[in-house]
């Protein structure tokens, strides 16, 4: 069953394993992902806010080396969809200059980089595709200001001679980054991409540095979401588009009945018998049910400063993408 959803003036459309759902930004109490007297969740667990950040690391490190593993467990597979599905939604352009951040094994990067090659790397494939859609023009279609792209505004020459865009993966765990420069040499792509080890709370990067800013599966894990939302919001520029891929809360009882039997009994002992960790993977399914429904964290983006905020469903909102714009700043009244 469909249903249709708006924030802001962003259509409704249609596509594979989606389902929208419309809320109103009254700004109702808005309950955060961290608690008051320095105490937070970790899973289940209440910690001090100054362990999260460590327990989260030492179950990333953990699940480093079996991260695809760790991930077709929780999602039987479809994350690869919801991957794809996140940076269709996003549609680059070669001129788009993205951070991915909790992005360390490189998957959005990687993808973000095929969606660039396809689209803009050759006659034939521009035949077959059509025109490239770009966020310049979702930008302007949705009535915000175009995208800075720095100093030329021409297309980029085509042929192999034309690097392609600048692309930064930023992660706080060195063993996930470890992983993707793994993956990226494998693949030949390690020249094409730059990797950071930095925490999504305090960027290591200037205001206004990017066009798009992606985060799958990640900003569950931090310990301050409204940080993380603010410093995703400074570091783009006006008119530059967040996408956050995120676990979510599953809208039909049924599904979210057999979701949590096999959340809570199933993907814990799989961890065991696949990687040896049942700790890391308990972990990873109570944070999702400890993460703000749709509605709610489409609140808290609008907090931290952006415009036209909207999410859609994936998989009866087992995930969720959540898209908003960083919006031109006011000039006055002349």
């Amino acid at each position: 069953m469909h249903h249709s959803l708006k924030l802001g003036r962003l259509p409704a459309k249609t596509g594979d394993l989606l389902c929208r759902h419309a809320i109103s930004l009254s700004r109702p109490a808005v309950r955060r992902c961290s608690q008051s007297s320095g105490s937070t969740h970790f899973g289940y667990t209440t910690v001090k806010e100054d362990e999260k950040a460590g327990k989260v690391h030492e179950v990333f490190s953990s699940v480093a080396g079996k991260y695809d593993l760790m991930n077709d467990a929780m999602s039987l597979g479809a994350h690869r969809l919801w991957k794809d599905a996140l940076v269709s939604r996003l549609r680059p352009s070669a001129r788009t200059r993205l951070l991915d951040v909790a992005g360390g094994t490189g998957d959005v990067a990687f993808r973000f980089l095929s969606h660039v090659e396809f689209a803009s790397g050759g006659a034939s494939s521009a035949a077959a595709a059509g025109p490239a859609p770009d966020l310049e023009a979702e930008a302007e279609r949705l009535g915000v200001a175009p995208i800075e792209l720095g100093e030329s505004a021409e297309a980029p020459a085509a042929g192999p001679a034309t690097p392609p865009p600048p692309v930064v993966v930023c992660d706080i765990n060195a063993a996930m980054l470890e992983e993707g420069r793994r993956r990226a040499r494998l693949a030949e792509l390690e020249h094409r991409l730059s990797w950071v080890e930095g925490d999504a709370e305090a960027l290591p990067f200037a205001d206004d540095s990017f066009d798009a800013y992606t985060i799958a599966f990640g900003i569950r894990n931090v310990t301050h979401v409204d940080r993380a939302l603010s410093e995703a919001h400074r570091v783009l520029r006006p008119g530059g588009r967040l996408l956050c891929l995120e676990f979510s809360r599953v809208t039909n009882p049924l599904v979210r009945w057999f979701y949590d039997q096999y959340s809570f009994q199933v993907i814990p002992p799989m961890g065991t018998v696949l990687a040896g960790d049942w700790k890391s993977y308990q972990y990873l399914v109570e944070s999702i049910r400890r993460f703000p429904a749709q509605e709610e964290f489409a609140r808290m983006i609008e907090d931290a400063g952006f415009g036209q905020v909207s999410y859609e469903n994936l998989t009866f909102g087992v995930v969720a993408i959540h898209s908003a714009f960083k919006l031109p700043r006011s000039t006055g009244p002349a």
